[in-house]
């Protein structure tokens, strides 16, 4: 829960950051487009062709600008204004959004445009994911940090849960409609970061661009075993037991619902992550967060397994829900790790960095469970990625012996 502040000026309570405040509105304005983007995106793909492996290259359409940028991301994110920057993307994706809104009414859109399109939402994401992680350090003391990123957190669940049931329900009326609202949505994002979030930007010296400079980041991460262990972590569990992209086909030939379904399914995750959230806004982890982590981990890949094998629709809610409350866990762990451990000089770098692992484990992770339902069919290509998930959470806590081993999120504290 947000703590109350009198004077709006105070600095040491978040409504007393007010550019943080705006960033956190506009952020949720983007999340909430951005969901019902992609729920309608995502319905609409699987209408055109009903294919598995289709829904699989959405995802990886947008992760591949991602991977390929990130030299370039992390760099630009380092040296420029990074609320500008944001702005942009939003922006960009408020002009991909209206492009679909218009090829949905016209009857035009296809199956190449849709993953065109995807490329462009991809390149976007690109720098809009770095820069929302590393523009927070910016907005607040840091003994607020790790609360501003759970109640940031919050905000972006309680987007992710209402846009795609929100996405689900204007479907009914037609792609355009969805599409219409996410373009007005991100251009009002845009306006609030624009207009609302200032601070004090000063473009470090100038040095030349060199393939060390451009991988700062990575040899940064590389460098420090927790931050290394905890991306990682993140990246293959949720590659393996992510199922998002087989919703359609789950919603729509495992569990006979409609678009409607399709919404609330995509919201479960959120409204569990949402009241964990919540909790960890107004408790902190204050001890043990290595081994905190790894838990969270394997109740994700276990839930996973559940929402797999049932067939019950209640049920599948219940365990994507429990999944992402068990994932809201982990994020914010590590991203707390990766923010506190990071000076701000190479915020950009290794923020880009971070975004690669965490679209690898989202965008590519869909791109995989696509391909495994095209061999195994959703719910093989699920069960065995919850149980992948519970193998790696196992191994890694044998590899990154100083993660599990870590104590309170404060710089360099061990234990």
């Amino acid at each position: 829960m947000l703590p109350h502040a009198s004077d709006p000026s105070d600095k040491t309570t978040l409504r007393g950051c007010g550019a943080f405040m705006a960033f956190w509105y506009a952020r949720v304005a983007g999340t909430l487009a951005t969901q019902m983007l992609m729920v309608a995106l995502g319905w609409q793909m699987y209408l055109l062709t009903g294919s598995a492996w289709d829904l699989g290259l959405v995802g990886l359409c947008q992760f591949a600008p991602a991977l390929l940028l990130v030299p370039i991301t992390g760099h630009v994110l380092d040296r420029q204004h990074r609320g500008r920057v944001l702005a942009l993307c939003l922006l960009t994706q408020a002009f991909t959004a209206l492009a679909l809104a218009l090829a949905a009414h016209g009857e035009w859109a296809s199956r190449g445009g849709l993953l065109l399109l995807s490329v462009l939402i991809g390149a976007a994401k690109a720098f809009q994911m770095p820069a929302q992680q590393s523009i927070a350090p910016r907005l607040v003391p840091p003994a607020l940090l790790p609360r501003a990123l759970a109640f940031g957190a919050a905000g972006i669940q309680a987007a992710t849960i209402s846009g795609p049931a929100l996405g689900g329900f204007l479907y009914v009326q037609g792609a355009a409609a969805v599409y219409g609202v996410c373009a007005v949505l991100f251009g009002l994002a845009t306006a609030v970061l624009l207009l609302r979030v200032h601070y004090a930007h000063v473009p470090p010296a100038k040095e030349p661009v060199s393939f060390a400079t451009v991988f700062a980041g990575v040899d940064f991460i590389r460098s420090r075993p927790v931050l290394l262990g905890a991306v990682s972590l993140d990246l293959f569990a949720v590659l393996l037991g992510g199922a998002t992209a087989l919703l359609p086909i789950f919603a729509k030939d495992v569990l006979h619902t409609g678009p409607w379904g399709l919404g609330l399914l995509r919201a479960a995750p959120a409204a569990g992550a949402l009241v964990t959230s919540l909790v960890l806004a107004r408790w902190p982890v204050e001890r043990r967060a290595g081994r905190m982590m790894f838990a969270s981990v394997a109740v994700y890949g276990a839930a996973t397994v559940v929402f797999g094998v049932s067939r019950v629709f209640e049920m599948s809610w219940l365990a994507l829900a429990i999944s992402g409350a068990a994932d809201m866990v982990s994020v914010v762990i590590r991203q707390s790790l990766v923010q506190l451990e990071t000076p701000d000089a190479m915020r950009g770098r290794v923020s880009a960095v971070n975004s690669v692992f965490i679209g690898a484990s989202n965008q590519l992770g869909e791109f995989e469970s696509g391909a495994t339902a095209a061999i195994l069919g959703p719910v093989g290509s699920v069960v065995l990625g919850g149980v992948g998930t519970l193998v790696i959470a196992a191994c890694w806590m044998r590899l990154f012996p100083t993660l599990a081993r870590r104590g309170a999120l404060r710089p360099d504290c061990p234990t």
